[in-house]
């Protein structure tokens, strides 16, 4: 078969091209935990690391090697590894390169739960800084002696705020600092963080990338960018061979092997499978926001509207000219004194639900449920305000979208 360059087909054609014995369509599920070899010399050489293989499934199996070699073809990475959940491979990822004493910068515009987790951090030592991270002045303004990375999201959630990735990508390069990109919110599909020098690229898997709302996963990929060998915290055990692997080696042995957020092989196969539609789902999505954004836009009853895709969004030009399309998350903030609830309620199409990515499309207030717990002066410092709405807009007919908001809407009252 010739090389194939499309996106889609890239996707739709590689699990067959793996080479698995009797030539499935679909890249078998493993469901072993042991694997066994002919002689302990073998099972020796796959736990030093001198030899590819599987020696228990909390690390590896074919099925999710499978899977990984897919995600790093999306992200154009050297190599990926898969976990339980999105949140398993931030937390696995930052604790497995990360060390007491040590910093990291990340953007203050971040998922609840992430911004959750680095609160944590803190706890065990390690110092976290949040800045403004749609200016790149700001990340290079928390730098210290011990900055080890940078932590951003593509388009923020819920506030689509979109940092500068590309002067941090060449600030981070220039420094010899880590930067770690959050792809989920856009996808591979409609950007690729490698492009603006990201070394490590996270991906929530249960969102566009699997895409049905019907499994969990995570992943993170390494792009090959980033020299190892200048990061003061790799293990001397995992410094042997190619530095570009050391990253990764290690966030497998402490994150995978020690922490054990496992991804089955049941999870990844599902994932695999969906992922053959992003293309197609993404593209339907990202219409359906669009057309959405500009009906909001417009109401008299919405105070303002969140999404790349207006020409009113302070970092719509940066949209246009690195996604593919503006993505399918979208927020908007009711006028006072109108009540999220009052008008989520009346809408039968959209469902109240916490999850993003979903063929359907989703929707919930943000103050009282993902961003509670950290206040209302922490949500004020993100733009969250207690009239905010968050959609996940789906693959639905649009007209019928539009119509189930545009009603409710004018049977919305004070």
């Amino acid at each position: 078969m010739s090389k194939v360059k499309g996106f889609t087909s890239r996707i739709v054609h590689h699990d067959r091209l793996q080479g698995f014995a009797d030539g499935p369509v679909h890249a078998p599920i493993y469901n072993s935990v042991p694997y066994s070899y002919a002689t302990t010399e073998g099972l020796v050489e796959v736990f030093q690391g001198r030899a590819s293989g599987h020696a228990y499934a909390r690390q590896s199996t074919p099925t999710t090697d499978s899977l990984q070699s897919l995600i790093s073809e999306a992200e154009q990475g050297i190599a990926t590894l898969v976990f339980a959940t999105g949140m398993a491979a931030i937390s696995g990822t930052l604790l497995a390169l990360l060390q007491r004493g040590d910093h990291m910068i990340a953007s203050r515009f971040l998922f609840g739960n992430t911004h959750s987790l680095l609160s944590t951090l803190a706890n065990f030592g390690i110092e976290v800084t949040l800045v403004d991270a749609t200016d790149c002045a700001h990340v290079r303004a928390a730098q210290q002696g011990n900055t080890r990375l940078v932590f951003v999201e593509t388009i923020a959630n819920p506030g689509t705020q979109i940092a500068s990735l590309d002067e941090i990508g060449q600030w981070c390069a220039q420094q010899n600092v880590l930067f770690m990109v959050d792809n989920t919110i856009t996808s591979p599909y409609l950007f690729n963080p490698k492009s603006v020098q990201a070394g490590l690229v996270i991906n929530s898997l249960s969102k566009y990338f699997g895409g049905h709302g019907t499994v969990l996963g995570g992943a993170i990929t390494d792009t090959g960018l980033f020299d190892w060998s200048h990061y003061p915290n790799i293990f001397p055990a995992y410094q042997q061979g190619d530095a570009h692997k050391w990253g990764l080696t290690q966030i497998k042995k402490k994150a995978l092997r020690d922490m054990g957020g496992t991804l089955s092989s049941d999870g990844a196969y599902q994932l695999a499978v969906g992922a053959e539609t992003i293309a197609l789902r993404m593209d339907r999505q990202c219409a359906n926001a669009a057309a959405l954004a500009n009906l909001l836009a417009q109401h008299e009853k919405v105070e303002a509207v969140y999404y790349p895709g207006l020409a009113s969004h302070p970092q719509h030009d940066r949209a246009r000219r690195w996604f593919r399309s503006f993505g399918a998350i979208l927020s908007f903030d009711l006028k006072a004194p109108y009540d999220c609830a009052a008008l989520l309620d009346d809408m039968a199409l959209v469902i109240n639900a916490t999850h993003l990515g979903d063929n359907r499309t989703l929707a919930l207030p943000m103050a009282s449920t993902i961003f509670y717990e950290m206040g209302p002066e922490n949500r004020a410092a993100l733009g969250i305000g207690d009239r905010m709405i968050r959609c996940s807009v789906g693959i639905e007919d649009p007209e019928d979208i539009l119509s189930c908001f545009a009603e409710a809407l004018a049977r919305l009252t004070p």
